[in-house]
């Protein structure tokens, strides 16, 4: 494994535990790159505060003359991108930050790193790597037969994933253009320990234990394949040990789940793990919502490619990495209060109301 990473978006929920995985593991000196907005909290690495293998640097991706001192100094053997607007219905409410870091912070990115790969000779040059972090969310929306494939042609349907696929397609076109070696992932959804309280799962947990209601987009009937964050972050790992150069690598959880069978397996969690809850049983505090705008209705990854070629397949089950998943927020209340003591409040995003 390379000596040194940076870590782009390395404070964010997937960054922040391959962060943690590596420098915890002894794999990597990181230098972790991140802008620190909402989704973004040193918190979430505060067992790795005062490790010397362990450097963070406030900063933008779209700083390109940050990022290249940083290169210079640090003379990393792969970047590794993470930084990213992800939240579908935030993109929704406000697109223009969407564009700025995933379409223009990565183009920006990629520019630093080129000029750093070409200064480079030899064995540094043939090893470096520039591994990008994606979404499957790029390629649209299944019925109800079938998979996304590494060769399924991209149709985003959010600003979100319509910004990701941009990304991506500049990813390529550098290694296609410039020879910059790239390797790109494309992810199913995630779930896990320090995910910010916007997202389906952590919102559904810290609701139901609070005895708050649990929205429902539309029918509740919208399929996602959902992947725990370490699982997703050993793929990731693996890919830069040993995916090939100019390659796309998809990474799925092999789970299938209706939003509304994920929000009953929550509901069931917290009834077992906390039980005496006045308002249990916490399927009652279920309630349909309009559903947002252009809402996919199926997701699924076929992860044969990574599993074939590389020898990764996920270590939880849905139902496993769940119950870690409640327990720990159940158990690390103060972490959610410190990450949402700004202005989000917890409310569902996206129904497009706003600008």
């Amino acid at each position: 494994m390379p000596s040194t990473i940076l870590a782009a978006g390395g404070a964010g929920f997937i960054g922040s535990c391959f962060v943690r995985q590596m420098v915890g593991d002894g794999l990597a000196r990181i230098v972790n790159l991140d802008k620190l907005t909402y989704a973004g909290n040193l918190d979430s690495l505060a067992s790795l505060r005062d490790h010397p293998n362990h450097h963070f640097v406030r900063g933008d991706i779209a700083d390109v003359r940050l990022v290249s001192t940083l290169l210079k100094e640090h003379r990393p053997s792969a970047v590794v991108n993470f930084a990213a607007e992800s939240h579908v219905d935030r993109s929704i409410d406000g697109p223009r930050a969407f564009i700025e870091t995933n379409i223009v912070g990565t183009f920006e990115l990629l520019t630093a790193a080129r000029d750093y790969w070409e200064s480079l000779s030899g064995e540094a040059r043939h090893d470096f790597r520039f591994l990008h972090v994606s979404t499957d969310e790029v390629y649209g929306s299944l019925g109800p037969e079938g998979k996304f494939t590494e060769q399924t042609a991209y149709d985003p349907h959010s600003p979100y994933s319509a910004s990701k696929a941009a990304s991506d397609h500049l990813v390529r076109a550098w290694h296609h253009t410039y020879g910059l070696p790239t390797l790109v992932t494309n992810c199913s959804n995630n779930y896990g320990p320090y995910q910010f309280p916007e997202k389906l799962i952590p919102l559904m947990i810290l609701n139901a234990i609070e005895g708050k209601h649990l929205p429902v987009y539309g029918d509740g009937r919208n399929v996602r394949d959902w992947l725990f964050v370490e699982d997703h972050c050993h793929a990731i790992r693996r890919v830069l040990e040993a995916g090939r150069v100019g390659e796309t690598y998809n990474i799925g959880g092999e789970s299938e789940r209706a939003n509304l069978a994920v929000v009953e397996a929550i509901c069931d969690a917290v009834d077992t793990l906390k039980p005496g809850l006045a308002h249990a049983p916490c399927r009652s505090l279920i309630h349909f919502v309009k559903d947002r705008p252009g809402h996919d209705r199926r997701y699924a990854i076929d992860a044969t490619k990574i599993r074939d070629e590389l020898g990764w397949s996920p270590l939880e089950n849905f139902e496993s990495g769940l119950m870690q998943t409640v327990r720990w927020y159940l158990e690390n209340g103060e972490w959610v209060e410190r990450v949402t003591s700004g202005n989000y409040r917890r409310e569902r995003l996206g129904l497009g109301e706003s600008a």
